[in-house]
Protein backbone atom coordinates (compact mmCIF):
# COMPACT_ATOMS: atom_id res chain seq x y z
CA UNK A 1 0.00 0.00 0.00
CA UNK A 2 1.29 3.45 -1.02
CA UNK A 3 1.86 6.20 1.44
CA UNK A 4 -0.75 8.39 -0.31
CA UNK A 5 -2.94 5.35 -0.02
CA UNK A 6 -2.56 5.13 4.26
CA UNK A 7 -3.28 9.18 4.38
CA UNK A 8 -6.66 8.18 2.66
CA UNK A 9 -7.48 5.89 4.63
CA UNK A 10 -7.01 7.77 8.08
CA UNK A 11 -8.98 10.87 6.61
CA UNK A 12 -11.59 12.81 8.04
CA UNK A 13 -15.40 11.71 8.63
CA UNK A 14 -17.85 13.11 6.09
CA UNK A 15 -20.67 15.83 6.10
CA UNK A 16 -22.67 12.96 4.72
CA UNK A 17 -21.81 11.35 8.12
CA UNK A 18 -22.38 14.02 10.25
CA UNK A 19 -25.85 14.53 9.18
CA UNK A 20 -26.47 10.66 9.50
CA UNK A 21 -25.05 10.89 13.07
CA UNK A 22 -28.07 13.08 13.77
CA UNK A 23 -30.35 9.97 13.38
CA UNK A 24 -28.42 8.05 16.08
CA UNK A 25 -27.65 4.87 14.00
CA UNK A 26 -27.28 5.07 10.47
CA UNK A 27 -28.72 1.15 10.03
CA UNK A 28 -31.06 -0.60 12.53
CA UNK A 29 -32.96 -4.27 12.80
CA UNK A 30 -34.63 -4.82 15.38
CA UNK A 31 -36.40 -7.93 16.29
CA UNK A 32 -36.41 -8.49 12.47
CA UNK A 33 -37.86 -11.66 11.80
CA UNK A 34 -38.36 -13.20 7.45
CA UNK A 35 -40.50 -15.44 6.54
CA UNK A 36 -40.53 -16.88 2.76
CA UNK A 37 -43.64 -19.29 1.06
CA UNK A 38 -41.43 -22.25 -0.59
CA UNK A 39 -42.75 -23.15 -4.02
CA UNK A 40 -44.12 -26.55 -2.33
CA UNK A 41 -46.35 -23.90 -0.11
CA UNK A 42 -44.61 -24.42 3.14
CA UNK A 43 -42.97 -21.54 5.52
CA UNK A 44 -39.62 -20.98 5.40
CA UNK A 45 -37.86 -19.07 8.38
CA UNK A 46 -34.73 -17.12 7.25
CA UNK A 47 -33.81 -14.47 10.27
CA UNK A 48 -35.65 -14.62 13.76
CA UNK A 49 -35.69 -11.94 16.14
CA UNK A 50 -32.22 -10.30 14.96
CA UNK A 51 -31.31 -7.42 16.08
CA UNK A 52 -28.22 -5.21 14.68
CA UNK A 53 -26.72 -1.88 14.66
CA UNK A 54 -24.70 -0.16 12.53
CA UNK A 55 -22.87 3.53 13.66
CA UNK A 56 -22.59 6.18 10.82
CA UNK A 57 -18.88 5.62 9.02
CA UNK A 58 -19.09 2.11 11.03
CA UNK A 59 -17.44 -1.25 9.17
CA UNK A 60 -19.73 -3.99 10.36
CA UNK A 61 -18.74 -7.31 9.05
CA UNK A 62 -21.07 -10.29 8.80
CA UNK A 63 -20.27 -13.83 9.26
CA UNK A 64 -22.25 -16.83 9.47
CA UNK A 65 -23.23 -20.63 8.08
CA UNK A 66 -23.39 -21.17 4.34
CA UNK A 67 -27.25 -20.60 4.16
CA UNK A 68 -28.21 -18.97 7.48
CA UNK A 69 -29.37 -15.47 6.15
CA UNK A 70 -26.56 -13.34 5.51
CA UNK A 71 -27.93 -12.16 2.30
CA UNK A 72 -31.46 -11.84 3.36
CA UNK A 73 -30.09 -9.06 5.97
CA UNK A 74 -28.85 -7.26 3.60
CA UNK A 75 -32.30 -7.66 0.96
CA UNK A 76 -33.70 -6.15 4.12
CA UNK A 77 -31.59 -2.96 4.82
CA UNK A 78 -31.53 -1.96 1.10
CA UNK A 79 -35.39 -2.35 0.87
CA UNK A 80 -35.41 -5.39 -1.49
CA UNK A 81 -37.46 -7.29 0.68
CA UNK A 82 -39.89 -6.22 3.54
CA UNK A 83 -39.31 -8.11 7.29
CA UNK A 84 -42.48 -10.43 8.35
CA UNK A 85 -41.92 -9.00 12.24
CA UNK A 86 -40.19 -6.33 13.46
CA UNK A 87 -38.45 -3.04 12.28
CA UNK A 88 -35.37 -1.79 9.51
CA UNK A 89 -34.29 1.34 9.63
CA UNK A 90 -31.95 3.59 8.09
CA UNK A 91 -30.79 6.54 9.06
CA UNK A 92 -33.60 6.62 11.80
CA UNK A 93 -36.72 6.07 9.39
CA UNK A 94 -38.42 2.84 8.66
CA UNK A 95 -36.92 0.89 5.28
CA UNK A 96 -40.21 1.78 2.46
CA UNK A 97 -38.14 0.89 -0.30
CA UNK A 98 -35.32 1.39 -2.46
CA UNK A 99 -33.17 4.15 -1.05
CA UNK A 100 -31.08 6.10 -3.37
CA UNK A 101 -28.02 6.75 -0.44
CA UNK A 102 -27.86 3.25 -0.10
CA UNK A 103 -24.98 1.61 -2.67
CA UNK A 104 -25.11 -2.64 -3.36
CA UNK A 105 -22.51 -4.73 -4.34
CA UNK A 106 -23.06 -8.13 -5.45
CA UNK A 107 -21.35 -11.26 -5.28
CA UNK A 108 -21.65 -11.67 -9.19
CA UNK A 109 -20.53 -9.30 -11.52
CA UNK A 110 -23.14 -6.55 -12.10
CA UNK A 111 -22.03 -4.54 -15.13
CA UNK A 112 -23.26 -4.19 -18.64
CA UNK A 113 -22.09 -6.67 -21.09
CA UNK A 114 -22.96 -4.28 -23.92
CA UNK A 115 -21.36 -1.33 -22.41
CA UNK A 116 -17.45 0.13 -22.24
CA UNK A 117 -15.93 0.73 -18.25
CA UNK A 118 -16.57 3.75 -18.81
CA UNK A 119 -20.28 3.72 -20.30
CA UNK A 120 -20.50 1.68 -17.00
CA UNK A 121 -19.70 3.97 -14.42
CA UNK A 122 -21.50 6.90 -15.53
CA UNK A 123 -24.84 5.04 -15.79
CA UNK A 124 -25.55 5.84 -11.82
CA UNK A 125 -24.65 9.45 -12.26
CA UNK A 126 -27.25 9.95 -15.62
CA UNK A 127 -29.88 8.03 -14.10
CA UNK A 128 -29.79 10.62 -11.11
CA UNK A 129 -29.73 13.13 -13.65
CA UNK A 130 -25.92 14.41 -13.80
CA UNK A 131 -25.47 16.70 -16.75
CA UNK A 132 -23.76 13.96 -19.18
CA UNK A 133 -20.16 16.16 -19.26
CA UNK A 134 -20.34 16.00 -15.71
CA UNK A 135 -20.64 12.37 -15.01
CA UNK A 136 -18.52 11.67 -17.76
CA UNK A 137 -15.48 13.82 -15.53
CA UNK A 138 -16.73 12.30 -12.39
CA UNK A 139 -16.47 8.84 -13.87
CA UNK A 140 -13.08 9.22 -15.19
CA UNK A 141 -12.02 10.23 -11.87
CA UNK A 142 -13.14 7.40 -10.06
CA UNK A 143 -11.68 4.83 -12.69
CA UNK A 144 -8.17 6.42 -11.64
CA UNK A 145 -8.90 5.91 -7.90
CA UNK A 146 -9.55 2.36 -8.83
CA UNK A 147 -6.55 2.24 -11.16
CA UNK A 148 -8.25 1.42 -14.69
CA UNK A 149 -7.08 4.80 -16.47
CA UNK A 150 -6.50 3.60 -20.10
CA UNK A 151 -9.40 0.79 -19.93
CA UNK A 152 -12.18 3.64 -20.14
CA UNK A 153 -13.08 2.01 -24.10
CA UNK A 154 -12.56 -2.14 -22.35
CA UNK A 155 -15.57 -3.86 -22.22
CA UNK A 156 -16.24 -6.08 -19.11
CA UNK A 157 -15.50 -9.52 -21.27
CA UNK A 158 -11.89 -7.86 -22.13
CA UNK A 159 -11.23 -7.44 -18.04
CA UNK A 160 -9.73 -9.75 -15.62
CA UNK A 161 -12.43 -10.33 -12.60
CA UNK A 162 -9.93 -7.97 -10.35
CA UNK A 163 -10.71 -5.08 -13.38
CA UNK A 164 -14.74 -6.07 -13.17
CA UNK A 165 -14.44 -5.65 -9.43
CA UNK A 166 -12.53 -2.52 -9.82
CA UNK A 167 -15.63 -1.22 -12.09
CA UNK A 168 -18.01 -2.32 -9.89
CA UNK A 169 -17.24 -0.25 -7.23
CA UNK A 170 -16.19 2.66 -8.94
CA UNK A 171 -19.87 1.79 -9.90
CA UNK A 172 -20.95 2.13 -6.48
CA UNK A 173 -18.92 4.89 -4.89
CA UNK A 174 -19.37 7.61 -7.81
CA UNK A 175 -22.68 8.08 -5.90
CA UNK A 176 -21.37 8.46 -3.09
CA UNK A 177 -23.68 6.52 -1.15
CA UNK A 178 -24.42 7.11 2.65
CA UNK A 179 -24.54 3.36 3.31
CA UNK A 180 -22.61 0.69 1.41
CA UNK A 181 -23.95 -3.14 1.18
CA UNK A 182 -21.97 -5.78 0.01
CA UNK A 183 -22.58 -9.13 -0.57
CA UNK A 184 -19.54 -11.28 -0.84
CA UNK A 185 -17.97 -9.21 -2.95
CA UNK A 186 -14.74 -10.78 -3.67
CA UNK A 187 -15.29 -13.99 -3.15
CA UNK A 188 -14.43 -15.39 -7.11
CA UNK A 189 -11.17 -13.84 -6.45
CA UNK A 190 -8.17 -15.39 -6.04
CA UNK A 191 -6.33 -14.60 -2.81
CA UNK A 192 -3.91 -12.13 -3.99
CA UNK A 193 -6.60 -10.31 -5.92
CA UNK A 194 -8.75 -10.35 -2.86
CA UNK A 195 -6.24 -8.99 -0.83
CA UNK A 196 -5.62 -5.89 -3.33
CA UNK A 197 -9.64 -5.59 -3.48
CA UNK A 198 -9.64 -5.68 0.59
CA UNK A 199 -6.88 -2.69 0.19
CA UNK A 200 -8.64 -0.62 -2.46
CA UNK A 201 -12.12 -1.00 -0.28
CA UNK A 202 -10.96 0.64 2.46
CA UNK A 203 -9.12 3.40 0.85
CA UNK A 204 -12.32 4.19 -0.84
CA UNK A 205 -14.07 3.68 2.16
CA UNK A 206 -12.35 6.16 3.72
CA UNK A 207 -13.15 8.99 1.36
CA UNK A 208 -16.69 8.58 1.98
CA UNK A 209 -17.09 6.98 5.41
CA UNK A 210 -19.85 5.57 4.21
CA UNK A 211 -21.79 2.82 7.19
CA UNK A 212 -20.91 -0.55 5.70
CA UNK A 213 -22.33 -4.09 5.99
CA UNK A 214 -19.98 -6.61 4.53
CA UNK A 215 -21.00 -10.16 3.80
CA UNK A 216 -18.76 -13.22 3.97
CA UNK A 217 -17.52 -16.98 4.58
CA UNK A 218 -13.90 -15.86 5.39
CA UNK A 219 -13.56 -14.78 8.94
CA UNK A 220 -9.89 -13.34 8.35
CA UNK A 221 -11.54 -11.03 5.54
CA UNK A 222 -13.76 -9.79 7.69
CA UNK A 223 -11.20 -9.07 10.89
CA UNK A 224 -8.98 -7.51 8.85
CA UNK A 225 -11.60 -4.92 7.27
CA UNK A 226 -14.00 -4.38 9.57
CA UNK A 227 -14.64 -2.38 12.78
CA UNK A 228 -16.47 -5.05 14.33
CA UNK A 229 -17.71 -8.69 13.31
CA UNK A 230 -21.05 -9.92 13.75
CA UNK A 231 -21.72 -13.68 14.13
CA UNK A 232 -25.15 -15.28 12.83
CA UNK A 233 -26.11 -18.68 13.72
CA UNK A 234 -27.46 -21.57 12.11
CA UNK A 235 -30.63 -20.70 10.33
CA UNK A 236 -33.04 -19.48 10.88
CA UNK A 237 -30.01 -16.69 11.53
CA UNK A 238 -30.28 -14.68 14.96
CA UNK A 239 -27.01 -12.88 16.00
CA UNK A 240 -24.79 -14.80 18.47
CA UNK A 241 -22.27 -12.36 18.93
CA UNK A 242 -20.71 -9.56 17.78
CA UNK A 243 -16.72 -8.32 18.20
CA UNK A 244 -15.34 -5.33 18.13
CA UNK A 245 -12.06 -5.13 16.22
CA UNK A 246 -9.45 -3.10 17.82
CA UNK A 247 -6.96 -3.25 15.57
CA UNK A 248 -5.34 0.61 14.62
CA UNK A 249 -6.07 1.89 11.06
CA UNK A 250 -5.36 2.42 8.62
CA UNK A 251 -4.74 -1.30 8.07
CA UNK A 252 -2.36 -3.10 5.10
CA UNK A 253 -4.69 -6.28 4.40
CA UNK A 254 -1.87 -8.65 3.96
CA UNK A 255 0.14 -7.85 6.74
CA UNK A 256 -2.53 -7.15 9.72
CA UNK A 257 -3.10 -10.56 9.59
CA UNK A 258 0.45 -11.41 11.12
CA UNK A 259 -0.05 -9.13 13.95
CA UNK A 260 -0.29 -11.52 17.28
CA UNK A 261 -3.68 -9.43 18.32
CA UNK A 262 -5.26 -10.21 14.82
CA UNK A 263 -5.03 -14.23 15.42
CA UNK A 264 -5.96 -13.55 19.46
CA UNK A 265 -9.23 -12.42 17.35
CA UNK A 266 -9.49 -14.96 15.02
CA UNK A 267 -9.95 -17.98 17.20
CA UNK A 268 -12.06 -15.59 20.08
CA UNK A 269 -14.53 -15.39 16.95
CA UNK A 270 -13.68 -19.12 15.34
CA UNK A 271 -14.72 -20.36 18.79
CA UNK A 272 -18.00 -18.80 17.91
CA UNK A 273 -18.53 -19.53 14.46
CA UNK A 274 -17.41 -22.78 14.21
CA UNK A 275 -20.06 -24.26 16.43
CA UNK A 276 -22.85 -22.62 14.06
CA UNK A 277 -20.99 -23.75 11.32
CA UNK A 278 -21.40 -27.89 12.72
CA UNK A 279 -24.79 -27.37 13.56
CA UNK A 280 -25.35 -26.39 9.98
CA UNK A 281 -22.95 -28.96 8.17
CA UNK A 282 -24.93 -32.06 10.71
CA UNK A 283 -28.58 -30.76 9.14
CA UNK A 284 -27.63 -30.54 5.55
CA UNK A 285 -25.86 -34.39 5.76
CA UNK A 286 -29.37 -35.51 7.58
CA UNK A 287 -32.02 -33.80 4.71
Amino acid sequence: MTDTSIRMQSGSKSSMQNEASQSGSAIELQNVTKRFRTPTGNIYTALRDLSLSVKPGEFCAVVGPTGCGKSTTLSLISGLERPSEGEVEVMGKPVQGIDPRIGYVFQADAVFPWKSVLQNVITGPRFRGQPKAQAFEKARDWLARVGLTGFEDRYPHQLSGGMRKRVALAQTFINEPQILLMDEPFSALDVQTRTLMGDELLNLWSTLSASVVFVTHDLEEAIALADKVCVLTAGPATVKGIYTIDLPRPRNVAEIRFEPHFVQLYHEIWEDLRNEVLISYERAKAR
